[in-house]
């Protein structure tokens, strides 16, 4: 699938482009659904891939962007956010996000998502994040993610 074109990915490049942007986008033979097999197929520390979650928020979706070394506590980051927070639905996710689940972008949305950038990411030079399609990455930075999303950063469990 090497330089295959897809919308939700052709999505984000725009909007990557749109924030001064031009990563090479990462193109896998197969799908890396999960951190482990993102971070195998990149040679990478599982911590340097952005896991792009969808979640609830009182109902709102709410994109969490972690470190694929370790879970979202949403119990504690409901407590920190003064709600309560659920795992979205795929329709959920596909709605919020024009994409589905495993390939999820933090960016390249139908309308801007409140995002949180987990400040594990920042202990790697680069991180990667998906690209809008399950065969697909891009590499970025912690500060990148946080500007691009206009998320906030904090910490996503204790």
């Amino acid at each position: 699938m090497v330089n295959s074109a897809h919308p939700s990915v052709e999505r984000v490049r725009k909007a990557l482009r749109a924030h001064g942007l031009d990563p090479e986008v990462r193109w896998f033979d197969d799908a890396a659904t999960t951190a482990v097999a993102a971070a195998n197929a990149l040679g990478v520390d599982i911590g340097a891939i952005a896991n792009s979650l969808v979640f609830t928020l009182d109902g709102e979706p709410l994109l969490v962007l972690t470190s694929g070394a370790h879970r979202v506590d949403a119990v504690w980051l409901g407590d920190r956010l003064g709600g309560t927070i659920g795992r979205a639905s795929k329709d959920v996710v596909k709605q919020a996000t024009g994409q589905v689940i495993g390939g999820v972008a933090p960016l390249g949305h139908p309308s801007p998502l409140r995002t949180l950038v987990d400040v594990a990411l920042a202990e790697f030079p680069v991180v990667w994040a998906a690209a809008g399609h399950a065969h697909t990455v891009f590499p970025t930075t912690f500060d990148e993610l946080v500007r691009i999303t206009g998320g906030e950063s904090t910490a996503v469990a204790p």
